[in-house]
Parts: C-alpha cells; sequence; structure tokens
C-alpha cells in the first residue's frame, strides 16, 4: 500500500435552500394566507478519524468534496430535504490546515472524533414565517445562505508508540522487520526508507506497542535538507524515542549529539519524550568486544541516557530491548492526558 502523508483538497458545503412564497388555496379556507416553507439547509463537510486507515492515499485520488444544497421549501409551510454532508474519512493523527492562511482548523486524534470544515449555509425562511398580527400577506422570503469553500491541506502525523531516530542506513528498518511482521525495503544504502514504515511489536498475548521507522535524518533535516521536514513531524506524536546508532560509526556520541540538534531545532522539547539509544550492529564485532559494551563507549553519552548493544541480523539483544521499550511506553501511556476535542 502506498503511503501518502499530505494531501491538498478543495471542499465545499452546501448553499441552503431558499425560501418559498406561496399562499393558502384551500376552498374552506377564507383569504387563505401564506404557507411558503423554510428551505432546507444546505449539507456540511466533516473530517472524521478512522482507526482502520494508515494513510491519506484515498484522498489524493479525489481532489474536490462537495457537500449537497438545500432543497427549495414548499407550499403548505413545509421546509425543504436538507442536503447530505460529506464525511472525509483519515487516519488518526490527521491535521487540517486551511491553504491559504496557514491556519489550523483542527486535528482528529481518537477513532470516531469529528471536526467541522466547512458548514452547510441555512436554509431561507419562507413568507409563512413572516405572518404576524400587522403582516398578515407577506409576500417575502429569504433565499438561502451560500455555503462555504475551502482549500485545506491534510497533514498525516503518525500516531506509534516508538520512534526510531538515526542517520540513513543505521539499521532502523532491519530493526522493525525484525522485532515486528513489517517489511520494510533493507538495502545498504542511504535512504531505503522513504516513506514512515510501521511495525507491531508483540511483547506477550496481551501486550503490544507500535514501532514507527522515520526516514533517515541527515544533517541540517530541520532546514528542510534530505526527507527534512516533511518526515520529522512523524516523530511530534511518539511517546518514545529509539535513537538507533550503528557501532561501525565514526564517532559514537557526535552522532547521537547531531540526531538530539536535528530534533531540538525542529521543536523544542522533542527531547522530554523518554529516549534510548539502541548500538546497532555488534555482529560485526568479535565475541569478547561486544562483552566490553556498553561500559567501553559510555563516556560519550550524557550519564543518564540507556544504552543497549543489539545486532537485528543475528538476532542480539531484541529481547532487552523490546522490554526496556515497552516498560517506556506503559509509563508514557499511564501519564498521557486525553486529547482535546476539537
Amino acid at each position: 500500500m502506498k503511503f501518502v502523508d499530505e494531501v491538498d483538497l478543495t471542499v465545499r458545503s452546501g448553499d441552503g435552500g431558499k425560501g418559498v412564497v406561496t399562499w393558502r388555496t384551500e376552498k374552506f379556507v377564507p383569504k387563505g394566507g401564506p404557507s411558503g416553507g423554510d428551505g432546507g439547509d444546505g449539507g456540511s463537510v466533516y473530517v472524521e478519524a478512522d482507526e482502520n486507515l494508515y494513510t491519506l492515499m484515498d484522498l489524493s485520488h479525489n481532489k474536490n468534496v462537495f457537500a449537497e444544497d438545500g432543497e427549495p421549501g414548499e407550499s403548505g409551510e413545509r421546509k425543504g430535504a436538507s442536503g447530505d454532508d460529506k464525511v472525509i474519512r483519515v487516519p488518526p493523527g490527521t491535521v487540517v490546515k486551511n491553504q491559504h492562511m496557514e491556519e489550523v482548523l483542527g486535528e482528529v486524534v481518537e477513532n470516531g472524533q469529528r471536526i467541522v470544515v466547512a458548514e452547510g449555509g441555512q436554509g431561507g425562511h419562507g413568507n409563512a414565517f413572516f405572518k404576524s398580527s400587522t403582516n398578515q400577506t407577506p409576500r417575502h422570503a429569504q433565499p438561502g445562505e451560500d455555503g462555504e469553500e475551502r482549500d485545506l491541506t491534510f497533514e498525516l502525523k503518525l500516531m506509534a508508540d516508538v520512534g526510531l531516530v538515526g542517520f540513513p542506513n543505521a539499521g532502523k528498518s532491519t530493526l522493525v522487520s525484525a522485532m515486528s511482521a513489517a517489511e520494510p525495503k533493507v538495502a545498504d544504502y542511504p535512504f531505503t526508507t522513504l516513506t514512515p514504515q510501521l511495525g507491531m511489536i508483540y511483547v506477550s498475548e496481551f501486550e503490544t506497542f507500535v514501532m514507527a521507522d522515520i526516514p533517515g535524518i541527515i544533517e541540517d533535516a530541520h532546514q528542510g535538507k534530505g526527507l527534512g521536514l516533511r518526515f520529522l513531524r512523524h516523530i511530534e506524536r511518539t511517546s518514545v524515542l529509539l535513537f538507533v546508532i550503528p557501532i561501525t560509526s565514526d564517532d559514537l556520541g557526535a552522532e547521537y549529539e547531531q540526531l538530539v540538534h536535528e530534533l531540538e531545532s525542529y521543536e523544542a522539547g522533542l527531547m522530554d519524550k523518554p529516549h534510548v539509544v539502541a548500538l546497532s550492529k555488534i555482529d560485526v564485532l568479535a565475541p569478547d568486544e561486544r562483552e566490553l559494551l556498553p561500559d567501553v563507549v559510555a563516556d560519550g553519552f550524557p550519564d543518564d541516557v540507556t544504552l543497549l548493544p543489539i545486532s537485528a541480523a543475528a538476532d542480539i539483544g531484541l529481547d532487552q530491548l523490546k522490554y526496556t521499550l515497552f516498560e517506556q511506553v506503559k509509563a508514557a501511556r499511564s501519564s498521557s492526558p486525553a486529547p482535546m476535542q476539537a
């Protein structure tokens, strides 16, 4: 399935139906009065979170979403039929923006959460509405209100428990593949992963968490270089960060500091999330060298950083990594406030 995380759409709500001017004509009603009904309301356009969706791909096939207009009122003081609403279903974690004003209209983060992005016009009143003791025969009615038209941008921010952070070719895709049933493209060259990949990690029969393989970061990614800002935003919603740094790196500590710099430059506070450092690809070391890890490299990292040596290819250290991450995920879940309703 193709992963699409940004789509532009034009949405338009329906116009309200016009009220009508009609008169009662029954022969047993002398001096029949006004009987014009109100117009129906125009349909609105909503955005709703659907937990069965993982990408905005479906939206990319239809660039216009228009709700129906309301029907005109009818004689006998009958209101016109309201126009049908349109509901745009998106994955949880989708943000909706006004293209031209850079205004965030809202976001949906929980399954079933709904926001209105274009409200239907109200139907106009028919002449029966205007009848009064001083105006027994009103001869006017209202037109319906116009609907709204907006050019919108939909942005998906992945909602995963653990986000993998690392430079290209750090072994992140191999790690997701080894720990889950996901099958990201894996090869020995940078930017193999061009779109985020999600993997479900099973801790026990009833305990799981979701890991997101974010495309590799490069220096100045926060300024849009490489795959840049488009993918850094997926880090925002993850609860725990897993830095993946290959043991073959020339300077492990410097690589960690560069990754931290990119995250903090993108958004202050990202490093307040719980985080773990996985020293990957340790299968290239001799067994006696592996036993020296992580102590032999600990000086290059802050004292409070958890360092876990692993090899996804050789299945070394993966269970300890899984349980360490899950403990942090559980703590983050229990402390997270309920999402705000738009």
